[in-house]
């Protein structure tokens, strides 16, 4: 099982030494990667939300919609910064919102920064939920789905060969290809989500699976066992495709922690990351916002799980 570490950038700041130290603190501790999430755009957070009722009069409502009030980084230029910063230290994107780019563009940054990193990149994929941004890159929001199965085949398609022709729904290469490809051939697609048509995608094309709404229990061993299933459909080995999930340092103790880790190894997840910002129903961000606070909760995290690892 391998530990991972998200990246706080809403607390720690957006400053390259910052978030250097972050990821050297995160590398000497042991951790095996680090995590990052992707927005592009976010609403202005003073703007009420408006949207018409049913009898067309303007109504403010809530909704679930991303704000400027926290800061993301482009994860394919961080990652390619803290690679010249690190030596082992894996990186992974949970999860690249896809069908906001295009997906030869996508395939190129990707097979960059794996050359760059020396094959330490891996890439988790999702369809997004912020209507806003797809408005704002000029793309469609209705049908990111079905539009990011495609750009899978087409990506896994430019990276294991020097030239690509493929015709799709939503794409059309005429004999052409990206270079500098991954010495591999191929760079780790993991697919995040719940729905049915994530199970399906992980199954057919996915290298692993980053649900996060599953608490330890009988939901989580379900999904587990479902998708296991769907991938031996599939015509592929339940054991070629991992498993992530999200555990909260801000939560609990070492006890807690212990139980945690015993349990998800036991349901045959092969990477856990100890996130000390995401909040869930059952995921708590640690008290702190500093640097040393962050350092410090992941130190105490290793050390009491270190040895079920």
């Amino acid at each position: 099982m391998q530990l991972g570490a998200g990246l706080p950038i809403g607390d720690i700041g957006t400053a390259p030494g910052v978030i250097r130290d972050f990821a050297q603190a995160a590398e000497s501790l042991g951790y095996e990667y680090l995590l990052a999430p992707d927005h592009v755009l976010g609403r202005n957070p003073n703007t009420p939300l408006i949207h018409s009722d049913s009898t067309g009069v303007p109504v403010e409502h809530a909704q679930r919609v991303g704000s400027t009030s926290v800061a993301w980084h482009d994860p394919f230029v961080m990652f390619g910064f803290l690679a010249g910063c690190t030596q082992k230290i894996g990186f992974a994107t949970g999860v690249l919102i896809l069908p906001q780019r295009q997906a030869a563009l996508v395939a190129k940054q990707a097979a960059c920064l794996d050359v760059l990193c020396g094959g330490r990149f891996r890439l988790g994929v999702g369809v997004g939920w912020n209507e806003v941004e797809f408005v704002g890159l000029n793309e469609n929001f209705h049908n990111r789905g079905k539009r990011s199965e495609e750009q899978v085949r087409v990506m896994q398609a430019l990276w294991a060969q020097d030239h690509v022709t493929f015709t799709g729904e939503f794409h059309r290469i005429d004999d052409a290809g990206i270079n500098p490809r991954p010495a591999s051939g191929r760079i780790p697609v993991w697919f995040g989500g719940h729905a049915e048509a994530t199970f399906r995608r992980t199954a057919q094309y996915g290298d692993g699976f980053m649900p996060l709404d599953y608490p330890p229990g009988d939901a989580a061993l379900a999904a587990f066992d479902k998708l296991r299933r769907m991938v031996r459909e599939a015509g592929r080995k339940p054991e070629d495709v991992g498993i992530e999930i999200r555990m909260s340092p801000g939560a609990g103790g070492p006890q807690d922690w212990r139980r945690e880790i015993t349990f998800w190894k036991q349901a045959g997840v092969t990477h856990v990351s100890a996130s000390t910002t995401y909040v869930s129903d059952h995921h708590r961000r640690i008290d702190g916002r500093t640097l040393a606070e962050h350092v410090a909760a992941l130190t105490r995290f290793r050390e009491a799980v270190a040895d079920l690892l």
